[in-house]
């Protein structure tokens, strides 16, 4: 069974009324009370598409209605479908998604534990690069930050460093509090082609090399996507025939918002004053707003 890459670009979504009501109306309602509490409606879109993603996923690869079930969260925050005596006998998926500059992204493997993150190559703030790296100097190890300053002109630095903040820390789930310095990636190749998914990069853990796969690409020129997979489960039969072998890599496939409810069904009543708030919100901050 095919593993999920799917992709979604927020930063061009401008909702209409019926397209906002009806994604408020298709989640849970503590989502999307959580949802109307951003601030910014750059925010509050990527979280309403991030939900809609994983309610898509449970429906459509894991046999169930979308009013059939009801996620919950890890004391982390991370989204999952709890295990019960209804669940449809189909593998246990794994999923994951992260959303950063103008997308959402979503990755899931049956019976694989997967991380996902996205990252836009951006100007950071009001430092200039260099400045900008040498604060965060001590998230990286003296390899990595020797790989990070020859890849050629400063912007091409800040994509390499964009690119070593890797999707193994949300895979195993212990978030930014994990000490990177135990980790260490070796980014390969340096320079990565739209269209193409790479699946070079090696990961080492206290200097053993890890039996995790990664997969980059590009979803456009400024934004780069990194899924880490884990060992995949290997049933008796496989083992013994020894005909296990890793599944070619997945492009990511980008969605409209009719392709996010094309499986939904309204969960709760049509709520008119959540698009007037949402109409109030400014878009991002003035910074933000101003890099774009």
């Amino acid at each position: 069974m095919d593993g999920v890459r799917w992709a979604f670009r927020c930063g061009s979504w401008v909702p209409t009324r019926s397209e906002w009501t009806l994604a408020a109306r298709c989640v849970q309602l503590e989502e999307k009370e959580r949802i109307g509490q951003f601030v910014f409606a750059k925010d509050a879109k990527s979280a309403m598409a991030g939900r809609l993603l994983i309610r898509k996923l449970v429906c459509e690869k894991m046999g169930f209605a979308w009013d059939g079930f009801r996620l919950e969260r890890t004391a982390r925050g991370k989204p999952f479908l709890p295990r019960t005596s209804s669940t449809p006998s189909v593998p246990h998926w794994n999923f994951n998604m992260s959303h950063q500059g103008d997308y959402a992204v979503l990755a899931a493997e049956p019976g694989r534990q997967v991380g996902v993150d996205v990252m836009k190559t951006s100007r950071p703030g009001s430092s200039s690069i260099q400045e900008f790296f040498r604060i965060m100097n001590r998230q990286f190890t003296d390899l990595e930050w020797t790989n990070i300053r020859k890849a050629g002109t400063d912007w091409d630095q800040l994509d390499m460093f964009y690119r070593h903040w890797e999707s193994f820390i949300k895979a195993i789930g212990t978030g930014l509090g994990f000490d990177l310095q135990r980790v260490e990636f070796h980014i390969s190749p340096n320079q990565m082609r739209e269209g193409q998914v790479y699946r070079q990069t090696q990961m080492y853990l206290d200097n053993e090399e890890e039996d995790w796969t990664f997969e980059e690409s590009l979803l456009d020129k400024d934004h780069h996507v990194a899924v880490a997979l884990g060992k995949p489960d290997i049933s008796t039969s496989e083992a013994d025939s020894g005909t296990v072998c890793e599944a070619p890599p997945l492009s990511f496939t980008l969605l409209s918002f009719s392709d996010l409810v094309s499986k939904a069904t309204p969960l709760l009543e049509e709520d008119p004053a959540y698009w007037e708030r949402f109409q109030s919100k400014k878009e991002a901050p003035s910074r933000q707003s101003e890099q774009q």
